[in-house]
């Protein structure tokens, strides 16, 4: 019998599209949270829980660790899009925070199973360098996720 290590790596796409019609795109690999492998083996084998379905952005710094369970300072979250092409080791989450949401100095996002701010189990967890969202200004956060 054949032996492999199943992995999940994850990584975001911040797309920003300002008023003035500029775009920054910034992409930063993630951490699967502890609580986020629980989650999988739950759903696997255990006793199945929401999917994951939301994506939230925060203002927060602190350097992510696997104990984590909450963004640090979440400011917004959206429900999310989910993307999987039959055959293939990938899926993706996606979300767009229009106009009027989360106006801030974005520097954090996870992926949660609800989509009712600070709650539910975080997937993982992504700090990056401040995203300075308008208040005219879209942001699309899409999240990417490879098992091997």
């Amino acid at each position: 019998m054949e032996k492999s290590d199943v992995k999940v790596k994850g990584s975001l796409c911040l797309t920003l599209k300002k008023e003035d019609g500029t775009v920054e795109v910034r992409r930063k690999d993630n951490i699967i949270v502890a609580g986020g492998f629980d989650f999988i083996c739950q759903q696997i084998a255990g006793t199945p829980a929401n999917v994951m379905n939301a994506i939230a952005l925060g203002t927060g710094t602190n350097t992510p660790v696997a104990s984590q369970t909450a963004l640090t300072a979440e400011v917004a979250r959206q429900a999310a899009t989910y993307s999987h092409t039959a055959g293939t080791q990938v899926f993706t989450l996606s979300a767009t925070f229009n106009p009027g949401v989360a106006t801030a100095a974005i520097t954090e996002a996870g992926v949660f199973n609800s989509a009712t701010a600070s709650s539910g189990t975080m997937l993982d967890r992504v700090v990056f360098s401040v995203i300075n969202k308008g208040e005219n200004d879209t942001l699309t956060a899409q999240f990417q996720f490879t098992l091997s």
